[in-house]
């Protein structure tokens, strides 16, 4: 037991704004969780489409380096990080907290890149890496203290 009075009442409500804080913060953490899931296989998806030269996108596209079918394996093996890291972000793993905003930032950037072959899937996709940024970054830090 404790020397003061109070102490145990102090530290119950420390732990009741440490669960509170975590838990403010843990509906973005799920949504970023989504978001890079979602990503991942639209990624996936649609890069798989470019591996195979398919009639989906903007003919006679310019790119800033390669071609379709380079950048359709980019993509691939970006979903394919991307939705390995959603799983560790689910699993609340420090590790997949960076890694998410690694990838989301890569990904971004590949998708403006990726901007001339569809032009509004990659600026949707766009959208959905800054908000898994915004969501890892502002509330990815919170860790349950009791």
């Amino acid at each position: 037991m404790s020397s003061q009075p109070g102490t145990s009442q102090r530290s119950a409500d420390v732990r009741a704004d440490a669960t509170r804080i975590d838990e403010e913060g843990g509906g973005w953490i799920a949504f970023a969780g989504v978001m890079l899931m979602v990503a991942g296989v639209i990624n996936a998806i649609y890069g798989i489409a470019a591996i195979a030269e398919s009639s989906f996108y903007v003919g006679n596209t310019r790119f800033v380096f390669s071609d379709l079918k380079t950048w359709g394996w980019i993509v691939v093996c970006l979903g394919a990080i991307q939705i390995l890291t959603a799983f560790g972000i689910w699993a609340r793993q420090s590790w997949a907290r960076w890694v998410g905003v690694g990838i989301a930032s890569l990904n971004a950037i590949a998708q403006l890149l990726f901007i001339s072959a569809y032009p509004w899937l990659s600026l949707a996709v766009f959208t959905l890496d800054i908000l898994v940024i915004y969501g890892l970054i502002a509330h990815g830090g919170r860790q349950q203290t009791v």
